[in-house]
């Protein structure tokens, strides 16, 4: 049994709560102690002086950085990458001015896991709910952080995440409101993979014909720091790669978490990665799963992590090893042949020499095509008693969405039911907000595949289309997805496909081994307890299945995180309750016809 003391003593106006978390019988209990009132008086008026609306100027812009040693272009926010933590409390108001000082870019952020209630403009999703901002003008994002998480956010734009344009949005319990989890410090972690090719490189090797694949990321960065020219474990490892020096001030230098002995603390983990999934271990040390996407789990011990694009957690992790020991913190990469080596820094126990490398070799990475390994992992994730809605029982819509790997004129294509999402240069928000009825196709996209298409093997037929219609539901309707994976245009080879919903967050029913059965796998779903995400992991050759309301008015973006991937097409749009959108900022939707549109407007 471990005793996690409480972090601050603002969480209930009358009492101090323990959490107790029993390893034995995974669960959480609560015992409560009558402390001194004055002092959680005075925490509290010093908590509530603070003020609810928490804005920030950022200006983004290229720099020369070296993240992984070698020298490269970075993008930066404020001179900062990664960019700045943002630290929130439940119900604040986030403002954020965001000035494009890029040359020739356009620019958006999208804030990753953040619902946008009430705000969907501010959603930052290139194309679906606002238009680029242009180079030297500035866009002002508003919305409210309506639930406490472990949250990122991130480039929306072309493939601005792959060039360094992320931070972490970290949101606590609201005031005088009980924070679940108790522990005596805290580490933000956010995984990201770096390429030495430039960004704009990539793109254009992507969209030429024949496509020019990026190949595997050159190294992993934990907060921003890799090393590809040196290893911290050189002395383990069979590379010719010597053992990394590092000089005051260099940027690639790992950050060492630095804890005391006999303490528990969280690690809240987030992938931002444009292509890696990836896999987290703390050398000799425990680690317990007690949230997901935001959402607190039934927590769950654990010697790693499996983690995808766009997935956050947060680990508990006490420190009962050797105190005059340091210990590797490794995440190497899953789910594709790694080229890459597993990025590494150091648990620095304060009673051991900071400087001094762990005295036996690293955690070693799973084997990276192990699917039933990360398919279990998955698989233990349930909703913590008591704080989810349940699901609702039964669906009114459902959609089974292939994805498919295609060509179009020769061009390599990534489609769902045989269409490959093409962006218009009309904002979607705003076609649907003014009734433009030219902004995109109004046909929507096939709701199935045709049933003897065979997942197993390369399609038949290579060709596909682009396509730009979107999915319409009514208000407060539930709606299914199924994703369902298949065959490459290559024999034998099926991918990872991490899904992000945007605007939502969305019950995970279950997953299958090859194609869905309808009238039959309906009777897996776990209606009991399942797990609300916002990013799921579509294993090959399976199916995921999603629950989610369309409670939420707004155009949201659904796509695979995988930055390549959305790249070449791999997502769909969903709008609902279209006449219950709000008020949407001109500034949100100057591109386009809405700029026509309300030029004569304001201007009749």
């Amino acid at each position: 049994m471990v005793l996690l003391p409480i972090v601050s003593p603002i969480s209930l106006p009358h009492s101090i709560y323990i959490y107790i978390y029993d390893e034995q019988t995974p669960s959480f209990t609560y015992t409560s102690h009558m402390s001194m009132w004055w002092i959680v008086v005075v925490a509290i008026l010093a908590h509530t002086a603070s003020a609810s609306v928490r804005e920030y100027n950022w200006e983004v812009e290229y720099k020369f950085g070296w993240p992984d040693c070698k020298e490269g272009m970075v993008m930066a926010i404020n001179g900062q990458f990664p960019g700045p933590t943002i630290h929130a409390l439940a119900g604040d108001t986030i403002v954020v001015h965001l000035t494009n000082k890029l040359l020739t870019e356009g620019l958006v952020i999208h804030w990753h896991g953040i619902r946008q209630l009430g705000s969907p403009w501010a959603d930052g999703a290139a194309g679906v709910t606002q238009c680029a901002i242009s180079p030297g003008e500035t866009f002002t994002y508003n919305f409210t952080v309506d639930k406490p998480g472990t949250h990122f956010y991130h480039g929306h734009y072309g493939m601005q995440r792959s060039a360094g344009l992320y931070g972490s949005l970290i949101i606590d319990a609201a005031e005088r409101k009980k924070e679940t989890l108790r522990y005596d410090g805290e580490f933000n972690l956010l995984l990201s993979d770096w390429w030495h090719e430039d960004v704009l490189s990539q793109e254009l090797g992507l969209s030429s014909r024949p496509m020019r694949w990026i190949g595997e990321a050159q190294s992993i960065l934990i907060n921003g720091r890799g090393q590809f020219n040196c290893s911290l474990a050189a002395q383990f490892s069979n590379t010719s790669l010597p053992v990394c020096t590092f000089k005051d001030g260099d940027q690639c230098a790992p950050q060492r978490l630095h804890v005391e002995p006999n303490k528990t603390y969280r690690i809240r983990l987030a992938s931002s990665t444009a292509l890696a999934s990836l896999n987290f271990a703390v050398q000799g040390h425990k680690l317990v799963v007690v949230e997901a996407d935001g959402n607190y789990i039934t927590p769950f011990t654990t010697e790693d992590i499996d983690i995808y694009s766009g997935e956050t957690y947060s680990l508990l992790l006490t420190t009962n090893q050797d105190p005059s020991q340091n210990y590797y913190i490794s995440a190497g990469v899953r789910g594709r042949k790694p080229n890459t080596p597993p990025a590494l820094t150091v648990l620095n126990y304060v009673t051991a020499p900071s400087s001094h490398l762990p005295s036996s070799p690293p955690p070693e990475t799973p084997r990276w095509n192990d699917f039933d390994r990360s398919k279990n992992f998955s698989k233990k994730i349930f909703a913590a008693t008591g704080t989810t809605p349940s699901p609702p029982e039964t669906s009114n819509e459902r959609l089974i969405l292939l994805n498919t790997q295609n060509l179009i004129d020769g061009f390599t294509k990534w489609a769902i039911n045989n269409v490959s999402l093409a962006v218009p240069g009309t904002p979607y928000l705003g076609s649907v907000k003014y009734n433009l009825r030219t902004g995109f196709n109004r046909s929507s996209p096939p709701k199935d595949y045709p049933s003897d298409y065979d997942i197993m093997n390369p399609p038949r037929y290579r060709e596909t289309k682009r396509g730009n219609g979107i999915y319409v539901f009514p208000l407060n309707v539930t709606v299914d997805v199924i994703l369902q994976n298949a065959n490459g245009l290559v024999a034998n080879a099926s991918e990872i496909h991490p899904w992000h919903l945007h605007g939502h967050d969305f019950w995970v029913l279950g997953y299958g081994e090859g194609k869905f059965k309808p009238g039959v796998d309906e009777k897996t779903y776990n209606l009991k307890n399942p797990p609300l995400r916002n990013t799921v992991a579509l294993y090959p050759y399976g199916w995921t299945a999603l629950r989610f309301v369309t409670d939420n008015p707004g155009v949201w973006f659904f796509h695979c995180h995988i930055e390549p991937h959305l790249h070449m097409g791999m997502g769909v749009v969903f709008a609902e309750g279209i006449d219950r959108i709000g008020k949407v900022p001109d500034e949100a939707l100057g591109c386009g016809l809405t700029k026509q549109f309300l030029m004569n407007r304001n201007n009749p």
